[in-house]
């Protein structure tokens, strides 16, 4: 019988077998093929290449993403994120001067870059342009409206925009970037972006917390019903962060004062936090995360 001097050697010895000598670690050793449920077609998952947390300028080299709302704020930081990680840009936004611009901050940093003038309420733009981006494997839903008020009071136009922009738009621009990487047999990984009002309630936040909520519900449907095909859907949550969209509100000292005392980590997040959150959930080292949403929000919801 080996003495027990010896067995302890050869376990320091032993190494994981997902493990790697130069300190990376391979999520796919071992890894189980999904099955499919019955009347599911089974389709060719994403390659899961190995994933170098050190080399960030190689996170994404050779994949290809869509950013819808990527004129805002935060969809801006989130395309310099994956380009600065080495992905391909396919971006969407309404406002096209910005749009414009944004692209050409990133052109030298991303592998490609394209890009589409689309209001998210115009459905069949939206679709049309992410049809022809079928090569795309991430697919980031960024953009978003908030109309803040009572809920007695809003007018039934506002109510109307912001469930298109925030809760419609999100599901057919997902739903068309399924169909399309279908037509490759291959699956993807889809991020949305809602918010911590989409956990919670809020003052004077009825419309734009039923519409979060909305898509943190579709985030977890979605992943589920995508699941046995290989795709990955999860939501990014964060708290305030100072952009176009929330500086009228953030202009008032008492709202800023509120927004502040609220947070305990006592301030806002900023659009590289979402952007990095962003990065780690379309990454291969999110390769077991699907149907949950990654708080960005300095412990608001912790309360």
């Amino acid at each position: 019988m080996e003495s027990s001097s010896r067995l302890n050697a050869a376990l320091r010895k032993a190494k994981s077998p997902n493990s790697n000598t130069d300190g990376r670690y391979d999520h796919t050793a071992g890894a189980v093929a999904p099955r499919a449920s019955s009347g599911v077609v089974k389709r060719t998952v994403v390659e899961r290449k190995e994933v170098d947390v050190r080399d960030r300028e190689q996170w994404f080299a050779g994949q290809v993403a869509i950013v819808v709302g990527a004129s805002g704020g935060i969809g801006a930081a989130i395309c310099e994120e994956l380009a600065e990680r080495g992905a391909g840009l396919r971006m969407i936004g309404r406002d096209s001067e910005r749009l414009a611009r944004i692209a050409a901050d990133v052109q030298d940093a991303a592998a490609s870059v394209e890009t589409a003038v689309v209001d998210l309420r115009d459905r069949l733009g939206l679709t049309d342009a992410i049809d022809g981006w079928a090569d795309a494997s991430v697919l980031v839903n960024a953009a978003g409206m908030n109309s803040p008020g009572p809920f007695t009071d809003i007018p039934e136009a506002d109510y109307d925009s912001m469930m298109e922009a925030n809760v419609s738009g999100v599901f057919w621009a997902s739903r068309a970037f399924v169909r399309a990487r279908r037509t490759t047999a291959s699956s993807g990984c889809i991020i949305n972006i809602t918010s911590q009002m989409g956990h919670v309630g809020a003052h004077h936040r009825v419309a734009y917390c039923a519409s979060k909520h909305a898509v943190e519900g579709m985030t977890k449907a979605m992943a589920v019903e995508l699941a046995a095909e290989g795709w990955r859907v999860n939501a990014v949550a964060p708290t305030f962060v100072e952009t176009e969209l929330t500086a009228q509100y953030l202009a008032a000292p008492e709202q800023r004062e509120y927004v502040m005392s609220s947070i305990p980590q006592g301030h806002m997040a900023t659009t590289r936090d979402v952007a990095n959150a962003v990065a780690f959930l379309a990454s291969n080292l999110a390769n077991s995360t699907t149907g949950t949403s990654l708080l960005v929000d300095g412990g608001w919801t912790a309360k």
